[in-house]
């Protein structure tokens, strides 16, 4: 399993609403700057689906991301299982005037655990900055 968190100054109700609504996850959902989310939609409840069209800013590539959410506890917990059945989970701590993101998902077999680990660390950073930006 692989792990990255970050703390985001911001209110609980705030980084929640961030983090699963689509208009924003497409303002912060990348790790790379020459790509970005061109779609997002999300259903947050358990067995409702996700998915994020991930596209080059050249539009030559694009992948989607996508999965079911298994458990959802507002503000608390979003577990979920991605397309090629690996699990994950997103733990939000709420501090009162911040939040502690806590990223737990399962490697892919094909990239380096390294690379995948730096490429979560990163969208999760552009989260913290996005939101704390707003």
């Amino acid at each position: 399993m692989i792990t990255v968190q970050n703390i985001i100054n911001a209110s609980i109700e705030k980084v929640w609403d961030f983090w699963i609504t689509p208009k924003h996850i497409e303002n912060w959902n990348t790790a790379f700057d020459n790509w970005y989310t061109s779609y997002a939609e999300n259903d947050l409840k358990a067995e409702g689906k996700f998915r994020y069209e991930m596209t080059s800013k050249d539009k030559k590539e694009h992948f989607d991301f996508e999965g079911i959410y298994i458990k959802v506890e507002k503000f608390r917990l979003i577990e979920y299982k991605l397309s090629d059945n690996r699990i994950g989970s997103i733990h939000f701590e709420d501090f009162g005037e911040s939040v502690k993101i806590t990223e737990i998902f399962e490697p892919n077999k094909t990239d380096s655990e390294s690379m995948q680990k730096q490429w979560c660390q990163d969208v999760i950073d552009n989260f913290k900055k996005y939101t704390e930006k707003f």
